[in-house]
């Protein structure tokens, strides 16, 4: 059986957000004979990044009874969110679909259309948070690189698209033509760790207490410092019992947690641009060891010390 996938663009869109998924359903397709790919955007043609002109069919001909609906993320998702034509059209060839989806900043787009109310979603990791607060009703999962409630289905951003196209061809066709396409396009088949491995420099939620702020910026000025609870209280200028009831109301985490973060964040630079030894960078850092440091790595951003020097410090181009 042939399956439909509708990749619906909008004028601002990214074309990794399109081309990643077409790519993925395409080379499967050329396997199995299992997908027709379909570009739609109101209108027709749209304008993507890089200035380049896609054709399009016009969402407002598509008919009803489409396998997969699967929207684009963009810099204009707002605008994209806000046009009514395109919430329309979306909800008129969602109502029949399979699957709706979206890679990135696609949620919005979707739960602009009120495809998502209830679901369990995520988005690119800079947008979790403003996805949360402007759909209170959508449950949004901060660290996936994709997740799937139901028939819905949504990415982190840009490139975690072929991610969750290759999820979807392995619900529909099973691992081993997953795989064959995945190697095809040189990616992995399951990437090693979530999205907060790229946003390990989150920044943290609006202080009030000028106390605790100059702790945090203390904190991120050195974070070797031993970071007592005790220590921390008596910067902020609290007692240790309310400094341990305000810590995690105001930043979202105990402090020790936040500790760990920093430090996770101040070895991750280090990694990134020196040669020193993973016990040198440890004791550099705070964590005393290098076996301290690689369990504090995996809670954090799931992959260890070496393996985020190795996946972040250089292309492999040299």
């Amino acid at each position: 059986m042939q399956r439909e996938v509708l990749v619906v663009g909008y004028d601002g869109a990214v074309l990794t957000d399109i081309a990643g998924p077409v790519d993925v359903f395409d080379g499967a397709g050329k396997v199995c004979g299992g997908y027709r790919v379909r570009l739609a955007a109101v209108g027709g043609g749209f304008g993507v990044s890089g200035g380049l002109r896609m054709e399009a069919e016009d969402l407002r001909d598509v008919a009803a009874g489409v396998d997969t609906v699967l929207v684009a993320g963009g810099t204009a998702f707002e605008a994209a969110a806000a046009d009514p034509e395109l919430r329309r059209q979306l909800r008129r060839v969602a109502d029949g679909a399979r699957r709706v989806g979206s890679v990135c900043t696609g949620a919005f787009v979707l739960a602009g259309a009120g495809l998502l109310d209830g679901a369990r979603v995520t988005t690119h990791w800079a947008f979790c948070d403003r996805l949360a607060a402007e759909n209170p009703s959508v449950e949004v999962v901060p660290d996936a690189i994709h997740v799937r409630d139901g028939r819905v289905v949504t990415s982190a951003g840009v490139t975690a698209g072929i991610d969750l196209a290759l999820a979807l061809v392995e619900q529909d066709h099973g691992a081993r033509l997953a795989r064959l396409v995945a190697r095809w396009m040189v990616v992995f088949l399951q990437r090693p760790g979530g999205q907060s491995q790229f946003s390990v420099r989150s920044r943290v939620p609006p202080v009030r207490e000028r106390g605790l702020r100059d702790l945090l910026d203390a904190i991120a000025d050195d974070p070797a410092a031993s970071w007592t609870v005790e220590g921390m209280a008596r910067r902020a200028a609290m007692s240790p019992r309310h400094f341990a009831r305000v810590f995690p109301r105001r930043v979202g985490v105990p402090p020790a947690r936040y500790v760990e973060r920093v430090r996770v964040e101040a070895a991750a630079g280090v990694l990134e641009s020196g040669d020193e030894g993973l016990d040198v960078v440890a004791r550099r850092c705070g964590f005393g060891s290098a076996e301290t440091m690689r369990r504090a790595f995996q809670r954090v951003l799931g992959v260890t010390p070496g393996g985020y020097r190795h996946r972040f410090r250089t292309t492999g181009a040299a």
